[in-house]
């Protein structure tokens, strides 16, 4: 990472990110007095020290800043209480900054547990249910059809499908439908409803990587309308807030 940091074109780079996160490599490119080549190199340098991550649409790649790597050096050597104070920060600066464009919300956090209980914890019930409130009926393999349970409703549409189960790597599914239901449970008010209803299916991606003893999980949640936008930017930081508690300490 300080080798990384150590370049002032990378801290550039870094701070273009920082003032707009996702950006593609020709974006990253306008302004600055050096060849394409080498700015590919420069993020190929952050993105090996976990400093950038990239994720692909389409034809093109976009770039989002990672700061866990910073923020490990500061829980290391920085004392308990302020160290306490820069995860905090860190925490809130996610929630703040996860929709990184009109479309798509990431967020990224670290577990201290194993891909396969991490997995487990994203698709059996008897987790789910736990910090969640939600259960899924399905086969996990690709195309299959999702049932959403939820305060005993369930919701169930042709298009609620898995498209992606690479067990304990990667997942993908479509989101569910809004249902008026399901409104009247979440206290989602008509006017509210009918907006998400005129909106595309969204989806969600789960990845999981190995850190040493830690499991770092991406979660990419695409395709969104600005109704939807809004309610998945506040609901996703508390959810997987509850999932890694749920996973490091036994209780959601």
């Amino acid at each position: 990472m300080f080798r990384a940091l150590a370049d002032p074109h990378r801290r550039r780079l870094l701070d273009r990110l920082r003032e707009r996160d996702g950006q593609t490599l020709r974006e990253l490119c306008a302004g600055l007095d050096l060849t394409r080549q080498a700015v590919t190199k420069h993020l190929a340098v952050l993105e090996g020290a976990g400093l950038v991550a990239a994720t692909r649409r389409g034809r093109e790649k976009h770039h989002h800043l990672d700061s866990a790597p910073i923020d490990q050096v500061a829980a290391r050597w920085i004392g308990r209480f302020a160290r306490e104070r820069v995860r905090a920060l860190t925490d809130l600066k996610t929630a703040l900054e996860g929709i990184v464009s009109e479309t798509e919300f990431v967020y990224t956090t670290y577990i201290r547990t194993t891909p396969e209980a991490l997995w487990r914890a994203l698709t059996e019930p008897a987790f789910t249910r736990r910090y969640w409130g939600v259960s899924f009926t399905t086969e996990w393999r690709k195309g299959a059809p999702m049932t959403w349970v939820e305060n005993g409703r369930e919701t169930v549409d042709p298009e609620q499908v898995v498209l992606e189960a690479d067990p304990p790597r990667r997942l993908a599914y479509t989101w569910h439908t809004f249902t008026p239901e399901w409104a009247e449970a979440a206290g989602i008010d008509a006017e509210t409803l009918a907006r998400l209803g005129a909106e595309r299916r969204s989806k969600v991606t789960f990845d999981l990587d190995v850190e040493g003893d830690l499991v770092k999980l991406r979660v990419v949640h695409a395709d969104l309308g600005e109704t939807i936008r809004g309610l998945v930017g506040e609901g996703w930081p508390r959810l997987l807030s509850d999932l890694k508690s749920m996973l490091e300490t036994g209780q959601p």
